[in-house]
């Protein structure tokens, strides 16, 4: 008989967008563990989701599964049974872990010893009795992060199941949940379809829903969102903004995505852009529409599920809603201007930053002082000091106003506008509007130094207080997202905000024990600063950075994320100009570095020197001091040619040298000139990292 298609559909109540998408991915996967588990060979599993369906379409699944012999080798017979001919622990163990009776165990001679044998043999079964367990486990198997029990059942799903269609060909798969029974009725588009659709073979499923205005799979409807909305942005000569974010919840919000054009009042566009826009993507999931300057206009998209042939109605009802919300922002925003932006700093008493560390206001005071240290250490001109601590005071006052308590993702952006509109200087309010960045992955940083140094000190500020009470990322946890912070953190400092981290980290924590915090300084210093050192790595990797030259730099101890980023950056780039010197030179030290004894010193006999020790010597001690003058001007890269230039000294020392020699005074001076030789790449890095991978 020939292979059939397996089509399941579990029918539901709109699934949030999000988890949908989650259960989009797993279902591949899952389905395919749960068919092999039971041994039902199977083709290509395809899998199609809408907000009111998840479906799995599983190919070429035949009626029976194989039969199948397995033989497994044992234990000699000597050891599998005692004199007595009695099976023993070895035996045993060995039936029961390839799921045989010892009694079944088979003696088979092999090159002249018998060795027992356990044959496992499995018969071939009717799939359609496997599929019911298989699909049951698929709907029990689907995680989600939240789920609920709906009327008087006790199961569990994202939404109520409404109904099960199970078809294997043209035959329906029994399967009972939830007070449900499986059959081969679907459903179509909740408005456009609402009937009931009875499929007669699983390869019909899919035509019969797209018939039923179901466009069913995420692809599909991002292409037709897409698509109608170029068209939108050709006839208006305007352009939407489609954050990803946005888009991927769209998405799964429709499952015949029809995009329609709505309007709002002119006068709302006297409101900062941003709470607009917020108000349209984060709460109502609309597209905002701007000209070809980039100016917002009075028009937005609308990704309706509903009838296109009732448009009007779907429009009017979709202007009264974000009306109703810019009415809200304008009220706010009005409200809020009605004082300067510094008459809100001391309301921040009022909010808790977190319960040990004390309010935003403490916390507000602490970045002021950091700031300060940050502009001094960075030997910035005394303006952009000021702008810098004039804007960290101001930071955190858009908190408590009602815009942003409205609208909460607009923070840092409304503190910007009211300071410009109380007189403050751009700078200050460019300040203000940054010091959150870069706020995720590709973000931008800060425009100026002011808007670095406020978003550096009120990010270290937040990474320490935590530190301090035990707050720290763990490997699945990192609430407070300290992993960005510090990633923003590393950012920064790579774009030329000269300040050292390590003392920048010492301030910080002075601040809070003066705020009255306890805890052990030095453990939390060196927990925050090996912190940084992890993310510097990791940042380094994905940058495409070698491990070897990333461990090279560290093994030096260095901790100051920009100098291990440099450092890193010059060490590829000197090994990919003169790969064969570098190579070369890894190997010789990674030999020389083996062969020493730090005990014994470097205060070596030159009278004991043959010519080629007495090379290596004078290279070694010439290199020293440059190496050491080299890193003091910060050029790394000049360091690094210094040591490069030791190549031919140390090869020319190992060919002609034997350093064990049997003579122990010659021996120990021999092993002094190694100490000396490792010692000039001590600052610089560790070589013997890179030669591992040779």
């Amino acid at each position: 008989m020939a292979n059939k298609t397996l089509a399941f559909e579990i029918g539901t109540e709109e699934l949030p967008a999000f988890a949908l998408h989650d259960a989009t991915v797993q279902l591949p996967g899952l389905v395919a563990q749960l068919l092999e588990a039971k041994r039902i060979p199977h083709g290509a599993i395809d899998v199609y989701t809408t907000p009111r369906r998840l479906i799995t379409l599983v190919a070429d699944v035949p009626e029976a599964t194989e039969a199948s012999e397995e033989v497994f080798r044992g234990p000699a017979a000597r050891i599998a049974f005692d004199a007595d001919g009695n099976p023993t622990k070895a035996a045993l163990g060995f039936a029961r872990g390839k799921g045989v009776d010892a009694s079944a165990l088979e003696l088979r001679n092999e090159n002249g010893e018998d060795y027992v044998y356990a044959v496992k043999k499995t018969e071939s079964r009717d799939v359609a009795a496997l599929l019911p367990e298989v699909l049951l486990n698929t709907i029990e198997g689907i995680s989600w992060p939240k789920s609920q029990r709906w009327g008087a059942h006790t199961e569990l799903f994202s939404r109520p199941i409404r109904w099960i269609l199970a078809l294997l060909g043209e035959t329906v798969v029994p399967l009972s949940y939830a007070g449900l029974e499986s059959g081969r009725t679907t459903r179509g588009h909740r408005f456009l379809a609402p009937a009931e659709v009875e499929i007669a073979c699983a390869d019909d499923l899919l035509p019969a829903i797209r018939a039923a205005y179901v466009v069913p799979s995420e692809d599909e409807r991002e292409a037709s969102i897409r698509k109608q909305i170029a068209a939108k942005e050709a006839e208006l000569g305007l352009v939407a903004d489609l954050p990803a974010k946005t888009m991927a919840e769209v998405i799964n919000l429709t499952e015949y995505p029809t995009v329609m054009v709505g309007t709002f009042d002119e006068l709302f566009l006297s409101v900062p852009k941003e709470i607009i826009v917020d108000a349209m993507l984060m709460h109502q999931r609309y597209f905002p529409l701007f000209d070809q300057e980039g100016k917002l206009v009075n028009k937005f998209l609308i990704t309706s599920n509903g009838d296109p042939a009732f448009e009007a109605n779907i429009i009017d009802g979709n202007q009264r809603v974000v009306a109703a919300r810019l009415y809200d922002a304008k009220f706010f925003y009005d409200e809020d201007l009605k004082k300067p932006l510094e008459d809100y700093v001391n309301s921040l008493d009022q909010v808790v930053f977190q319960e040990k560390l004390g309010t935003t206001l403490a916390k507000t005071t602490r970045v002021v002082r950091l700031a300060g240290f940050a502009a001094d250490d960075a030997k910035v001109d005394a303006q952009v000091r000021a702008d810098a601590q004039r804007a960290a005071y101001l930071a955190k006052a858009d908190l408590v106003t009602g815009a942003v308590v409205e609208f909460t993702s607009v923070q840092g952006i409304m503190g910007s506008y009211y300071a410009k509109a109380a007189g403050e200087t751009d700078e200050v309010a460019n300040a203000i509007a940054d010091h959150y960045r870069p706020r995720f992955a590709g973000d931008e940083l800060p425009r100026g130094m002011a808007g670095r140094i406020v978003a550096f000190a009120d990010k270290l500020d937040t990474i320490t207080g935590l530190f301090a009470i035990g707050q720290a990322p763990t490997g699945s946890s990192d609430p407070f997202a300290l992993r960005r912070a510090a990633i923003g953190i590393v950012g920064i400092l790579n774009a030329g905000l000269n300040v050292s981290l390590g003392s920048a980290i010492d301030v910080a924590l002075a601040n809070y024990r003066a705020d009255g915090l306890e805890f052990d300084f030095a453990e939390v210093k060196k927990a925050v600063v090996d912190f940084f050192v992890t993310r510097t790595k990791v940042i380094l990797k994905d940058e495409g950075n070698a491990s070897d030259a990333i461990d090279a730099v560290l093994a030096c101890g260095v901790t100051e994320p920009a100098v291990i980023a440099s450092r890193v950056k010059a060490l590829t780039a000197a090994r990919e100009q003169n790969r064969e010197t570098m190579d070369n030179l890894a190997v010789a030290f990674a030999r020389a570095n083996n062969l020493r004894d730090p005990k014994l010193g470097t205060d070596c006999n030159t009278a004991l020197f043959n010519q080629a020790e007495q090379n290596l010597y004078d290279a070694a001690h010439a290199a020293s001091i440059a190496v050491d003058e080299a890193l003091a001007a910060d050029d790394y890269t000049a360091a690094l040619g210094r040591l490069a230039e030791l190549r031919q000294p140390v090869d020319a020392f190992f060919e002609d040298v034997m350093v064990m020699d049997e003579d122990s005074a010659v021996r120990v001076n021999r092993l002094k000139l190694l100490n000396e030789f490792v010692n000039v790449f001590a600052n610089v890095a560790d070589f013997g990292q890179l030669a591992k991978t040779k």
